[in-house]
C-alpha cells in the first residue's frame, strides 16, 4: 500500500479531480481496514512519537489502561493513564529510552476485578530510523492462572512421588531396628548375663539407622519445603573455588585431582550462595563416588549468550543411558547407598535460581553436569538519535 500511495503521489500534480477523489477514497478504505485489525486484537497497541503522544492505540489499550480526560493524543500517554504504577513506568520507560519486556502489572478492571497485564516497550523503527514507541500490553491473567493451576498440580504428584519414596526408604531402617531391639529384648528375657561387645554391637546398628532415618527425614524436608531463597549479586567463580579448595583434601584422599578452569572476565549474577554450594557440593559428591579407583574432578566456569556456564565433570563409571531421563527423580539413584534425593534438591536450587541443569554422560567415560543461569540483563536503550534523526551506526552495528 505504502509504494501505491508514493506512487499516486508522485502523479497527483497530473491526477484531474476525480481520479485524486479516487485516491482518497482508497486511502480512507485502508486506512479503515487498518483501525478494524488493530480494534479486534486482543492484544493492547500504543504508538508514540518522538514526543512520546500516542499517535495511534486501539481499543484494548483504552481498556486495559483507562486512557481518560480530553484527548490523549494532546500529552505524553503516562497522563493519560489511570493506574499511578503503570503510569510512572510508561514515563520512566519512554524518557528513559528502554527496552522493556513482559513487565507485569496488576490493574483494577470494570467490575473491581483484578487483571495482570504484561507491558513492552520497544523502538519503532520507519525507513531505518526511529519514529518513536511501540507499546504492547498482553492480558496474561488467565495464562498466570493456568500456570499456576500446573504448577500445584505438579506439586501434588511430585509429594505423592516423595511420600512413596519416604515410606519404602523408611521401611528399611525401621526393620533394622526393630530386629536388633527384638534380640536385645531376648536376651535380656533369656535371664542370662548380656556380653557388653553384643550390647554395644546392636545398639551401634540401632543409633546408625536412627541416624539414616533423621537424614531421610531432613531431606524429605528439604526437598518438599519452599526455599527462602535470597538472591543477590556474586562472583561465582569466586563460589567454584570455595566449592573445590573445601573437597580438596577429601579428594585426593581418594586419588581424585580437582582441576578447575575459569574463563576470564565471567560476569557477577544472582546467587543465594548456601543453597548453590550445596548444589555444587552434591555433584561434586556424586563424582566422587563414581571415582572409587581415582580420577580427576573438574569445575568450570564461563559464559556464553547471556548465560554463566558451571559445569562440574568427572572420569568416574558414567550413567547408564537409560538412567539418564530418571536421574532428577526422587528417590531414583544408581548408588548402593543414599536417599535418592541429591540430584532432586540440586534441581530445585538450580530452578530456584531461574536456571537449568543439563547432563551428558557415557557408560565408562564419565558425565558432565552443566548448569546454566542467567545473567543479570542490565536495562537496554533504544537507538541513541543522531542529529539527523536516524539511529547512530556504531549502535546499529553492535546490534546487528
Amino acid at each position: 500500500m505504502r509504494r501505491f500511495v508514493e506512487r499516486a503521489l508522485a502523479k497527483s500534480a497530473r491526477m484531474n479531480e476525480e481520479q485524486l477523489r479516487a485516491l482518497l477514497q482508497a486511502l480512507a478504505e485502508e486506512n479503515g481496514r487498518l483501525e478494524a485489525a488493530l480494534d479486534s486484537m486482543l492484544d493492547g497497541i500504543v504508538v508514540c512519537d518522538r514526543d512520546h503522544l500516542p499517535t495511534i492505540y486501539n481499543k484494548s489499550a483504552e481498556r486495559m489502561l483507562g486512557l481518560a480526560g480530553g484527548e490523549p493524543s494532546e500529552r505524553p500517554v503516562w497522563l493519560s493513564v489511570a493506574d499511578r504504577e503503570m503510569a510512572e513506568f510508561l514515563r520512566d520507560t519512554l524518557e528513559g529510552e528502554e527496552s522493556v519486556l513482559d513487565r507485569e502489572f496488576e490493574l483494577e478492571a470494570p467490575g473491581g476485578r483484578t487483571r495482570i497485564v504484561a507491558a513492552s516497550a520497544t523502538a519503532l523503527v520507519s525507513r531505518g530510523r526511529i519514529a518513536g514507541t511501540l507499546l504492547h500490553f498482553e492480558d496474561v491473567t488467565e495464562k498466570r492462572k493456568r500456570e499456576a493451576q500446573l504448577r500445584r498440580a505438579e506439586s501434588l504428584a511430585s509429594l505423592t512421588t516423595l511420600a512413596a519414596g519416604v515410606a519404602h526408604e523408611i521401611k528399611n531402617p525401621l526393620g533394622s531396628i526393630s530386629i536388633h531391639v527384638q534380640l536385645l529384648k531376648k536376651g535380656l528375657k533369656s535371664g542370662k548375663p548380656l556380653n557388653p561387645e553384643t550390647v554395644d554391637r546392636h545398639l551401634g546398628i540401632v543409633t546408625e539407622e536412627i541416624e539414616r532415618l533423621n537424614k531421610i527425614v531432613v531431606d524429605f524436608l528439604f526437598a518438599v519445603r519452599p526455599m527462602d531463597v535470597e538472591l543477590r549479586e556474586a562472583d561465582p567463580c569466586a563460589l567454584v573455588r570455595e566449592v573445590a579448595d573445601f573437597l580438596r583434601y577429601e579428594a585426593e584422599s581418594s586419588g581424585v585431582e580437582i582441576e578447575t578452569m575459569v574463563a576470564d572476565n565471567v560476569p557477577r549474577i544472582l546467587l543465594d550462595k548456601r543453597y548453590m554450594k550445596q548444589a555444587l557440593l552434591n555433584l561434586a559428591k556424586n563424582a566422587l563416588a563414581a571415582m572409587p579407583e581415582g580420577g580427576r574432578l573438574a569445575f568450570e566456569v564461563a559464559e556464553k549468550d547471556g548465560e554463566v556456564l558451571i559445569a562440574v565433570s568427572d572420569t568416574g563409571t558414567g550413567i547408564p543411558e537409560e538412567a539418564l531421563p530418571k536421574i532428577f527423580e526422587p528417590y531414583f539413584t544408581t548408588k548402593e547407598s543414599g536417599t535418592g534425593l541429591g540430584l532432586t534438591i540440586t534441581f530445585k536450587i538450580v530452578k530456584e535460581h531461574n536456571g537449568v541443569i543439563d547432563v551428558r554422560s557415557r557408560p565408562g567415560s564419565g558425565s558432565t553436569f552443566t548448569i546454566y543461569l542467567p545473567v543479570p540483563q542490565k536495562d537496554r536503550r533504544l537507538l541513541p538519535w543522531r542529529d539527523d534523526g536516524g539511529p547512530d551506526k556504531a549502535d546499529r552495528r553492535d546490534r546487528a
